[in-house]
């Protein structure tokens, strides 16, 4: 199962568009005990559900927004989202 997870319009736009992935379920909450193993979540997450979907044995793909601080708060569209080349990292997140 491949969630995106976010409340906002642009990053849904976004995701829509990007042709190597088929998201199964759009959430704008994740709740950590939905995940199982082999599952994959692209998304923004807070560091602490991160790390729990990781230790569930999914995949944490951080959709990277390279904004100017100037930017915070703003809701992109999906032509910002375009024009400042977001894209989704992978990362492994552990909490010890």
């Amino acid at each position: 199962m491949v969630y995106f997870v976010s409340r906002h319009p642009g990053a849904i736009a976004w995701i829509k568009q990007q042709k190597e992935w088929q998201v199964d379920r759009f959430i704008s909450h994740l709740d950590p005990q939905e995940i199982a193993a082999g599952d994959i979540v692209l998304g923004t997450l807070p560091l602490h559900l991160a790390a729990e979907v990781c230790k569930r044995g999914a995949v944490f793909y951080f959709l990277t927004v390279p904004q100017q601080e100037a930017g915070r708060g703003t809701e992109y569209t999906l032509e910002d989202m375009q024009a400042m080349a977001c894209s989704l990292r992978r990362f492994e997140v552990l909490e010890y």
